[in-house]
């Protein structure tokens, strides 16, 4: 008679990943949760390990190239919280322009992908075939970051021989960043020639701009590069006191300064084959997404006030006959800040021009800024607006203070 088998134990089943709705709102969630104990400084024990899983769910997210889960966790958190919002798209763009690297043996290092905006001020615009013809000046420009007292002298800085148009730099993505700061890692650290796809799909070239060989052109392009340091170089520890952390950004900013009069030459001989027809104005060096958002805010702010200028030039208006009203307006469930323009005789609208508004940026700020550029203009009489309405019509505007 056979004798009974013992029957073999079954495996358990594997449970189920989530899917990528349910963990971008567990992801938005848990920025929620995370910065309301950030403002209230409580439960650090319930913080840490929340914040170890918001980690561990954008590193994989990073790593698994998953930007739909990390761009719907932030078009979650948009709309449900600022602060929620705020901290999660500030985590997710310093988390995909970082990396920290470990070697057996040798120290832990940090590389990350920053960026430098620059307008460039041309008659007929840049042609990327001239760009990056003269080694020497590029060299030169590589090195100036440490010389300028940018980056440690002990760090290893590589830039991208390639001006980036703005369509370049918004096409790349968090996962696509994090996979160039991974190729320039590569390429920086192996003795031998490296693959670099991410690095190269990033080069798509410039869109077509329009300028005529006379028109006077303003153009935006980024300038790209990596940092490796060591993550304890003391270069880079900001102090704790908050008086000399400021001195310390105080005096990084008086270096940048310094370093864009130094550098301006060889960025002019990098962009043209004629280096002395272009003017350039650059803004602050930060990483890569701090740095896109500088440009495209800038950017806007030049097209809005090119808009108000040309609109006192049509209708043959002084800026001292004109009045401003600057507010929040809704445009198809996005807000935007919105510039009228009206003339002080009849009061009929001469244009109303648009720029984007970040839900992170602070309101007064914006305003302020935008009552500062029509300044620039001549216009004082500058008003501010709780919104425009559906109809287009200012509600309860009052003088602005920042005019």
């Amino acid at each position: 008679m056979p004798k009974n088998k013992r029957p073999e134990p079954r495996k358990p089943a594997k449970a189920a990943e989530p899917d990528d709705d349910t963990l971008a709102q567990a992801l938005a969630d848990l920025a929620l949760e995370l910065a309301e104990q950030e403002d209230f400084d409580a439960a650090p024990e319930l913080a840490r390990e929340q914040g170890e899983r918001f980690n561990r769910i954008v590193r994989n997210a990073l790593r698994k190239n998953n930007d739909e889960l990390l761009y719907g966790a932030v078009e979650r958190a948009r709309y449900a919280d600022v602060g929620a919002y705020q901290y999660l798209r500030s985590h997710i763009e310093e988390a995909s322009a970082t990396a920290l690297m470990r070697r057996e043996g040798g120290p832990p290092m940090e590389i990350n992908a920053f960026a430098v905006p620059v307008f460039v001020h041309s008659t007929g615009g840049l042609k990327q075939a001239e760009g990056f013809q003269d080694p020497d000046a590029f060299d030169a420009l590589v090195a100036s970051f440490a010389q300028a007292g940018l980056e440690s002298p002990d760090a290893k800085v590589v830039l991208i021989s390639h001006a980036y148009d703005l369509d370049e730099i918004d096409r790349i993505t968090y996962s696509h960043l994090s996979e160039m700061v991974r190729d320039a890692h590569a390429t920086m650290t192996e003795k031998k020639l490296t693959a670099t796809p991410a690095l190269e799909r990033s080069l798509a070239g410039w869109s077509e701009s329009g300028f005529g060989a006379g028109d006077q052109a303003m153009e935006l392009r980024f300038l790209l590069g990596f940092a490796l340091k060591r993550t304890d170089d003391p270069f880079y520890q900001v102090p704790n006191d908050e008086a000399e952390a400021d001195a310390w950004f105080a005096a990084r900013m008086l270096r940048y300064q310094a370093w864009t009069g130094r550098a301006a030459p060889l960025v002019k001989r990098c962009m043209a084959g004629a280096p002395a027809s272009l003017e350039l104005n650059f803004l602050y060096q930060d990483l890569f997404f701090g740095a896109k958002e500088q440009g495209v805010a800038e950017y806007a702010m030049l097209q809005m006030m090119a808009a108000v200028n040309q609109a006192l030039e049509r209708h043959q208006c002084a800026p001292g006959a004109v009045r401003a009203v600057v507010a929040p307006a809704d445009v198809d469930d996005v807000i935007v800040l919105r510039v009228n323009l009206y003339a002080n005789a009849g009061g009929a609208l001469l244009v109303s021009s648009e720029k984007p508004f970040d839900l992170a940026a602070d309101l007064e700020t914006e305003v302020d800024d935008i009552a500062d550029a029509l300044g620039t203009l001549g216009i004082v009489a500058v008003e501010v607006a709780m919104k425009f309405d559906k109809q287009g019509t200012p509600v309860d505007p009052r003088p602005c203070h920042g005019a």
